[in-house]
């Protein structure tokens, strides 16, 4: 028996990178998967690779009509919500001395707030259901520790752990599991944004932070969507019921906890 067999999810950001990865995952593992992204036919383009186990759904997560709509669509396609993924985000970095308001508050709507309400539309279904489900969170080695340049980004993870505590603490009496997944570095078209971000900053060439990035990692190299999955699967499947408000770094070592 496969793992999700059976299983409806929702990822959301998911037309790309690791929420593609997570989806491809899912869908061998016997799932029906959402693939929910902003940008609806990028959306439509990946679910179409995936194949006919996956489909597309629009979603802004900074919208409430939006996370509303997408959960509704999702219902009445699959019959129902047994996982989320809670993948969207956006990163970006600078000074304390050059950090914006706009940028603050774009990482939070997006990070955080997103997150929240995501998980908030979810669990209600989920509730409402009444078979319980599973909420995955992603964080980041960022949400563990300050970093000179990446202030907000850092805050934000460090709030989606925070909430993926409290969340899993308030929901498990629905049977609903809530827990985290912290990345490291993630090698990807993300990265090169990321690197290009440092090289402004930190007066090197492109490419360079990428590369000192993945010597630093103590695996020995930067880490790939798809050595996520395996935690990503665990977490959606009856084999983490006992697993509640934890957030489990999947790094390479980068950090311990």
């Amino acid at each position: 028996m496969k793992r999700l067999q059976g299983k409806s999810a929702l990822i959301t950001g998911s037309a790309r990178g690791i929420g593609r990865a997570f989806a491809e995952a899912y869908v061998r593992e016997g799932a029906t998967v959402a693939i929910a992204d902003i940008n609806l036919d990028r959306a439509k383009v990946t679910a179409a690779e995936i194949g006919p186990s996956a489909y597309a759904v629009e979603m802004d997560v900074t919208n409430q009509a939006s996370i509303d709509a997408a959960v509704a669509a999702i219902v009445a396609k699959a019959g129902g919500l047994d996982i989320l993924v809670n993948n969207a985000a956006l990163f970006d970095l600078a000074p304390i001395v050059e950090i914006t308001r706009e940028s603050y508050d774009r990482l939070f709507s997006i990070n955080v707030s997103g997150t929240l309400f995501t998980m908030q539309a979810a669990a209600r279904q989920m509730i409402a259901q009444g078979r319980g489900g599973k909420i995955i969170n992603m964080a980041s080695q960022a949400g563990r520790r300050g970093e000179a340049l990446v202030a907000v980004y850092c805050a934000t993870k460090a709030a989606v752990i925070s909430l993926t505590q409290s969340a899993g603490l308030n929901l498990i009496k629905h049977g609903i599991n809530v827990n985290a997944i912290a990345p490291g570095v993630v090698d990807g078209e993300h990265w090169d944004g990321v690197d290009a971000m440092f090289a402004k900053y930190e007066n090197r060439p492109l490419g360079e932070k990428k590369r000192l990035a993945g010597a630093e990692v103590p695996f020995g190299r930067m880490g790939t969507a798809e050595d996520l999955t395996g935690m990503a699967i665990f977490l959606a499947s009856a084999e983490s019921n006992y697993v509640v408000s934890q957030t489990y770094n999947v790094d390479g070592g980068n950090w311990m906890s």
